[in-house]
């Protein structure tokens, strides 16, 4: 083979072995069909004893098949466009696509670095933050805001965000009437209903209730987007230890019990909606009774997840990354969000949310995200490998320099200044100056720098502007509510 054609080699992380993987799915099914589930939907429990589950007192017992049909009908590919229209995130095989979480209920202030409650203009910060952003896909709200109706809120962060960037949106829901309003308005921003189906640029995040229960709203929002082809995730909080066993297999059985339930019923609503699998399972710390977004196993289950999708089930999977327990953004949150960056990429994870959260999910960060953009793009250059090629061999180059050619260093070769820019990481935020340089310019830390730049985006980035007709069809919309 001719060293211009060697494939470059990406390293990758694998947990379970095919014998593994296929242990935990038949767990699964067994949970289904002996112990059954909760569904509070009467429509979606129709529809559940139409497909062949059988009714046992308030349960419903789900045999194997039904699974089965429901894995081969959901697509392998969910195909997701910016606001313009263009493709912008293609979660299937091991793509992956970072963005951050939803519903915190505190932010760190980016004026006073002081901790408060959330209001809706953190909404649009974040979005616009994130438009900035070349290593994030995607926002979530990142904000449960005192300053908005509480029966309001997914309606008004939902509309924040598509103001202030023109990224796919991951949008929460509350109810069927809070997401057929969401729907509207991103039906308005697509250019109407046909163009929001040919090119979807939302995904719905619903959750079941661990262990085994599916409330009404939830299996409403579930049918709506299988109906409307909005695409849709459906994890559960099968926390080890919480809401399922502590042992993380029994756990992943759990959570991936749930997660096949929310299909079945989705893929029986809608045959061939996009569905994005996979629970979140992370642990219920036994000292603090939090669940942990800094724990090394949360990583290690969504690991074990993708393993799975490349063994048994093929399609695209959501995970989480980016995420502390510390309070502030130190040392800790550096390294937890490091730890769950780089793993989830090496997993081959595809959607992956959460990114810039402090306090364990309650508390968002503007400097946070801006971190983990560039762990992002560091992570992003070591999961690439190493090209092995003529060029990058340098044969010629040794050659030059050995033989004492123009300046006798590498530093002076041409070879240096033609690849210099592919060929290692160049930082943005992490500082590699001299120490006087660095005292020079401010002695600042990285908290320090992050929050300069974090400041420096919402000031000079312009998202693309929507236009008039767009924004007073949108204030519309709510004015109705």
């Amino acid at each position: 083979m001719a060293q211009s054609q060697i494939p470059t080699f990406e390293p990758r992380l694998k947990v379970l072995n095919r014998e593994q993987a296929w242990a935990i799915h038949v767990a699964a099914l067994e949970i289904l069909e002996n112990t059954g589930v909760k569904v509070e939907h009467r429509g979606a429990l129709e529809m559940l004893v139409d497909a062949g589950a059988k009714i046992d007192g308030d349960r419903v017992r789900l045999p194997a098949r039904i699974v089965e049909e429901g894995l081969k009908s959901a697509p392998r590919q969910i195909d997701l466009y910016d606001q313009q229209g263009n493709i912008s995130m293609e979660l299937a095989g091991g793509n992956f696509y970072y963005g951050t979480g939803s519903d915190a209920t505190f932010t760190i202030d980016i004026e006073s670095g002081r901790r408060r409650r959330t209001c809706l203009k953190d909404a649009a910060n974040f979005a616009r933050l994130v438009d900035g952003l070349e290593n994030i896909a995607f926002p979530m709200s990142m904000a449960n805001p005192e300053d908005v109706p509480i029966e309001e809120i997914y309606i008004h962060v939902f509309a924040e965000m598509v103001r202030n960037t023109n990224k796919p949106v991951i949008f929460i829901a509350d109810s069927g009437k809070d997401i057929a309003t969401i729907y509207e308005i991103a039906c308005c921003v697509a250019g109407g209903e046909q163009d929001f189906f040919r090119k979807p640029f939302i995904l719905n995040y619903s959750e079941a209730i661990s262990p085994l229960r599916f409330p009404e709203s939830v299996i409403e929002k579930l049918i709506f987007c299988a109906e409307k082809r909005v695409p849709v995730c459906f994890p559960s909080g099968s926390n080890a230890g919480g809401g399922a066993p502590v042992t993380l297999a029994g756990a992943m059985a759990l959570g991936i019990a749930e997660n096949l339930v929310g299909l079945v019923v989705h893929q029986l609503a809608g045959k061939g909606a996009p569905f994005l699998f996979g629970p979140n399972v992370s642990v219920l710390d036994m000292k603090s009774t939090i669940v942990s977004y800094g724990c090394p196993e949360w990583s290690l289950t969504q690991t074990t997840l993708a393993d799975m999708r490349d063994e048994l089930y093929g399609l695209p999977i959501w995970a989480y990354a980016g995420a502390t327990d510390s309070k502030i953004m130190d040392a800790q949150a550096g390294a937890e969000a490091t730890f769950s960056i780089l793993t989830a990429m090496l997993s081959r994870a595809n959607l992956i949310h959460d990114v810039g959260f402090l306090e364990y999910g309650s508390t968002s960060s503007l400097e946070m995200v801006t971190m983990a953009n560039e762990l992002v793009a560091m992570s992003r250059f070591f999961t690439s490998g190493i090209p092995v090629n003529a060029e990058t061999l340098a044969a010629e180059a040794i050659e030059r320099v050995a033989n004492g050619g123009p300046g006798s260093m590498f530093l002076m070769d041409d070879h240096t200044f033609e690849n210099f820019m592919h060929a290692q990481f160049l930082p943005v935020l992490m500082d590699r100056a001299r120490y006087d340089s660095w005292e020079e310019a401010g002695a600042l830390d990285l908290y320090k720098r992050c929050n300069i730049e974090a400041r420096r985006l919402l000031s000079e980035h312009q998202p693309v502007p929507k236009s008039e007709e767009v924004l007073r069809e949108i204030d519309h919309i709510l004015d109705r509510r």
